[in-house]
């Protein structure tokens, strides 16, 4: 008993002794956490705002601010679509074919512009999706793939109130809480289909491409045509009709647009990355203009340099031809030509009878 009680004794006193030490090593900053909360413990606690700002969802930061934090970690990985230039002319090309399109398709006074073009996962833009809302997956039929759609509560109800004969000045009713009729589907589809026409012809300049119309849901969970962390390119476009209108989305995932990466890597359209057709014309035109020595060759006899020495005048150099033998034809050390040795006009010619077939090595 003795001796537990002397063990209690020195670890009071040892605990006391590093609590002392560590005051004193404290008091120096002091100051620095005055205006701080503490927790249990002595820990600092983060404020909420701090916590925000740790993991990038600020409040205070416009959507279209610099992410920062966790949520810019996250989102690094994400490819910009201004590496791809050149969608910039295609989406511009299908604004203008949208609003043509659109006024036919409508009757009335269409204006459609381009509000944005960003870069999303798809996981991420499906749970953005305000429901309730249609989707259209359509698919690029030379490039094999598919994309997405989306077209909001608003122009779905302002679309059918137009195609329906609604009267101007009064705005599309909405019904919550019942799923979309037949009628309904049957023209956002029609809708579609117009929007998809105008998708090809856009592509056409850059790459002949059809997007085919593949089905209609209204569930995004049904509408997967990726995984959920890989990323695609989101189109905002705004239709309105005089004072009504609403949003249609395009979603067209990256592994879509592989098959035409380089073509939309173009500053502009008509690039050819560096080659120049003008000196390819005039290259062409010289070479063709170019004098090329020939030679005919009898025949070829591999002698050692010990017999080639012992040649004296009048020594006799036997030679395996006869006068049907071909003639091989070269151009330096790269043999072209096979033909009939004869004369014409005093000289000696040769008749080509075959070409000879370079192998990849030769």
């Amino acid at each position: 008993m003795a001796d537990e009680t002397e063990e209690e004794v020195d670890q009071e006193a040892m605990m006391a002794e590093w609590e002392a030490m560590a005051d004193e090593d404290g008091d120096d900053d002091d100051d620095v956490f005055d205006n701080a909360d503490e927790g249990p413990g002595g820990t600092r606690v983060l404020d909420q705002s701090e916590i925000d700002s740790l993991l990038g969802v600020d409040s205070n930061v416009d959507e279209g601010g610099d992410q920062s934090g966790i949520q810019a970690i996250l989102n690094s990985a994400l490819v910009s679509y201004e590496r791809l230039p050149m969608l910039d002319i295609v989406f511009d090309r299908l604004v203008r074919m949208m609003s043509t399109s659109l006024r036919n398709f409508t009757s009335d006074n269409v204006e459609v512009s381009l509000d944005n073009i960003t870069s999303a996962r798809f996981g991420d833009y499906l749970n953005s999706i305000p429901l309730p809302a249609m989707l259209t997956v359509f698919k690029a039929e030379e490039w094999d793939n598919y994309g997405l759609m989306t077209v909001d509560s608003a122009m779905i109800y302002s679309i059918v109130d137009v195609l329906l004969g609604g009267r101007r000045g009064t705005a599309a009713m909405r019904i919550e809480g019942r799923p979309y009729t037949t009628i309904e589907r049957n023209l956002i589809q029609r809708l579609a289909h117009v929007v998809l026409a105008d998708l090809s012809s856009a592509f056409d300049p850059l790459s002949p491409v059809t997007f085919r119309f593949d089905r209609l849901e209204t569930n995004p969970r049904f509408a997967t045509i990726a995984r959920h962390e890989n990323a695609a390119i989101v189109i905002t476009l705004r239709v309105d009709m005089e004072d009504r209108g609403g949003r249609i989305e395009l979603l067209i995932p990256y592994a879509t647009l592989e098959p035409v990466r380089e073509l939309l890597l173009q500053m502009f359209m008509g690039e050819k990355f560096g080659r120049d057709s003008i000196w390819e014309g005039h290259l062409t035109a010289e070479l063709w203009q170019t004098d090329v020595a020939i030679q005919a060759v009898l025949e070829q006899v591999n002698l050692s340099l010990g017999d080639v020495m012992n040649w004296e005048v009048g020594s006799t150099l036997d030679l395996s031809v006869s006068p049907e033998s071909l003639v091989e034809l070269r151009c330096g050390d790269v043999s072209m030509f096979k033909g009939n040795m004869g004369r014409k006009s005093g000289n000696i010619a040769i008749k080509i009878a075959n070409k000879i077939v370079r192998d990849d090595g030769g």
